[in-house]
């Protein structure tokens, strides 16, 4: 069995995104890892390539900037790192900037290739969620959150990545029949220091919104604060993965929150009786297919 690991990523120096842990946490289950890295305003390429594996294989990219609706050059490059997969792997392991894959994990997600590989009912295979929210010690716990997403599919080239690249379609818009795994995707996309929040913020919302939604929506660039409307957190109290400790060690600031202010909408109140009672989230937004 074959793995091929991928990934996009631009300005990851100037954002401060955990690439590096990302790649890292995946690797030792990839026979290569294609990372394409797009032209960017600082040293994301030198710092790729100071990844020391022979497994890296780096393809240089230059992003469609007008492709800004609704995040789409975000699967555009996602795309040019799939095809650059090679033919002979049997998996495709993607993970984005910010995400990474607890070492306890690793075993799990090993097991289910081996088990599905050579099953042509199965597409890929479903990841859970954890979104970190503030800071390292907190998850987000409301339902805005998307509690599932695919980041393992088979080396078919009729798949794609779908939208802003949270998951993937195969031809014919159809979504792909997965397995859902016991195993985790840690997302760090929401733990910076509010500044530093706002700087990638500005720096990245153009790939989402016009410039005019921009202009209107992030103004206040002293006092906006992305941590202000909390609906719902839960402490986490788990170990993080062992890649992300020196970054957790040198964080530079502190955010407490106090769950008991937690508040829930009366729809969400609803969400959550009817999600314990059936098992079935009202409204959930699923890009992909469980099958038993």
């Amino acid at each position: 069995m074959k793995v091929s690991g991928f990934t996009f990523i631009r300005n990851a120096v100037k954002f401060d995104f955990p690439i590096i842990e990302a790649i890292t946490s995946i690797l030792p289950v990839c026979d290569e890892f294609i990372v394409a890295v797009g032209n960017s305003d600082d040293k994301t390429l030198d710092l790729i390539k100071s990844i020391n594996s022979e497994k890296i294989k780096i393809i240089n990219t230059v992003w469609n900037d007008s492709l800004r609706k609704g995040g789409k050059v975000l699967a555009d490059e996602t795309n040019k790192a799939f095809h650059a997969i090679s033919d002979d792997s049997d998996w495709c392991f993607y993970i984005q900037g910010d995400e990474v894959v607890h070492e306890k994990y690793l075993d799990t997600v090993l097991s289910e290739m081996k088990k599905w590989k050579d099953d042509d009912s199965v597409d890929g295979l479903l990841f859970k969620y954890k979104h970190f929210y503030g800071s390292y010690d907190y998850v987000g716990a409301s339902y805005k959150w998307y509690r599932r997403e695919i980041r393992v599919i088979k080396n078919n080239k009729n798949f794609y990545s779908y939208k802003d690249a949270q998951g993937f379609r195969k031809y014919n818009n159809k979504k792909l029949n997965v397995k859902l795994i016991d195993a985790y995707i840690y997302h760090y996309g929401w733990v910076k220091h509010p500044k530093d929040m706002l700087r990638k913020r500005l720096g990245t919302a153009i790939f989402w919104h016009p410039d005019k939604w921009i202009k209107e929506n992030i103004t206040d660039k002293e006092n906006f604060d992305f941590y202000k409307n909390i609906d719902s957190l839960e402490v986490f109290k788990e170990s993080h993965p062992a890649v992300m400790q020196k970054r957790i060690n040198r964080k530079n600031w502190k955010f407490d929150y106090d769950i008991s202010f937690n508040k829930s909408s009366l729809k969400e109140k609803v969400k959550k009786i009817a999600d314990k009672l059936i098992g079935w989230r009202i409204g959930e937004y699923k890009n992909y297919k469980i099958i038993k």
